[in-house]
């Protein structure tokens, strides 16, 4: 029987990337994507080596897929926002 002894570090790391994807805007979507890579190869890991942090990496992937999503809709009304006050570069 196998006893998980060890948290997954990089499982830890995409929870953070997830969480600071939602809070700071613009980089946010960099780090979005980041958690999302760093969530997956952690899922990975975890299957393989048996350690503990499944749920952490769970969680980084569903923050930063928030993240991202709340990243592109700000950008998004930023720029409606600047065509509509005539602000455009034309």
């Amino acid at each position: 029987m196998n006893v998980k002894t060890e948290t997954n570090s990089k499982s830890i790391i995409s929870l953070i990337f997830g969480i600071l994807s939602i809070l700071i805007p613009l980089v946010g979507l960099i780090l979005g994507i980041l958690g999302i890579v760093t969530s997956r190869n952690a899922t990975r890991e975890i299957a393989v080596t048996n350690e503990n942090g499944k749920g952490l990496a769970v969680a980084g992937l569903t923050c930063s897929i928030i993240g991202i999503g709340l990243q592109v809709i700000m950008i998004v009304s930023y720029i409606v926002c600047l065509r509509k006050s005539g602000i455009s570069r034309e």
